[in-house]
């Protein structure tokens, strides 16, 4: 069973030792990093969520919601939606659905509007990282045709009835 959890005192380095494979590090910063980042948007008005990802009573991810506000170059329909900024699975526990599990979990948080309304959800990902495109597409995801930087940006609009409905 797949779980989000608060980043804790108690669990926090285990989540900063989850990697990806070397091959994968270039899509995704490290856990610590990202942690980093959220302290750094809470304090400038932003709102992240960071969660360590479980598998039953074990840490296998990692996932950054933000509100808003990402500390990044934004898409059009940022001011109006949560993106999902960080996702990774640790190396060990790839290919076992965990990550299809967590990203469910995860619209269904967002779908909560924890720190506001939104008519959207974001992720973006590099072009040449297949898994993740078919990941958010299996998902309702659909590319919106902007790119920032060297990603692209997919979106899924969200509704009060709490259904995926592609844009």
């Amino acid at each position: 069973m797949i779980t989000l959890r608060k980043i804790t005192l108690e669990n926090r380095r285990e989540i900063f030792k989850l990697e990806v494979s070397e091959d994968q590090r270039r899509f995704v910063a490290s856990n610590l990093s990202s942690v980093a980042s959220c302290y750094v948007l809470a304090t400038n008005g932003g709102h992240p969520f960071p969660f360590a990802i479980y598998a039953d009573e074990q840490p296998v991810g990692f996932v950054m919601i933000t509100y808003k506000i990402t500390g990044y170059d934004t898409p059009s329909i940022a001011d109006d939606g949560y993106c999902i900024l960080r996702l990774m699975m640790d190396q060990r526990h790839q290919n076992k659905g965990y990550g299809r599990e967590a990203m469910k979990k995860v619209l269904e948080f967002i779908r909560t509007f924890p720190a506001g309304p939104a008519q959207y959800c974001w992720i973006s990902y590099k072009a040449d990282n297949a898994p993740a495109k078919k990941l958010y597409e299996s998902l309702g995801f659909r590319d919106s045709g902007e790119v920032i930087g060297d990603e692209q940006i997919t979106v899924l609009r969200l509704n009060s009835q709490a259904s995926i409905t592609c844009v």
